[in-house]
């Protein structure tokens, strides 16, 4: 389908405000890098201003969740603020190859670093010609 919006109209020929189904506040979509090995996949996130405390990961049905909240510095009388805070918030779908009983994070000057490991199943393996 091509990329085009259909404006719905009421009878007084203004555009219908679709409805919401987020709340009103801003999220911000992290930057991600995702390399992958034969043992798994790394993925890096920025999210500058979230420490340990304000990061949440979560896997459900094979859909990974990274949300965070950055913590305001406190203010002093000179700070000026150029833009307001708001939160990360990113969902990825994982490929079933992917072990989510061995998911291992770490959080380190706003970078999250996930370790999201292959099942033994999935890695490739060489398999040993013999002969008799």
């Amino acid at each position: 389908m091509a990329e085009r919006a259909m404006k719905l109209q009421n009878q007084s020929n203004k555009p219908v405000q679709s409805e919401e189904t987020r709340a009103r506040e801003g999220y911000i979509r992290p930057a991600v890098d995702i390399f992958e090995t034969d043992h798994g996949l790394t993925l890096l996130a920025d999210l500058p201003g979230v420490d340990k405390a304000g990061l949440s990961i979560n896997i459900d049905k094979g859909v990974l969740t990274l949300s965070g909240k950055p913590e305001a510095s406190p203010r002093t009388e000179n700070q000026l603020r150029e833009f307001a805070l708001a939160q990360y918030y990113r969902q990825f779908q994982l490929p079933e190859q992917i072990d989510v009983e061995r998911v291992s994070a770490q959080m380190n000057d706003g970078v999250l670093t996930l370790q999201l490991p292959k099942a033994e199943a999935a890695k490739p393996r060489r398999i040993e010609i013999t002969s008799h």
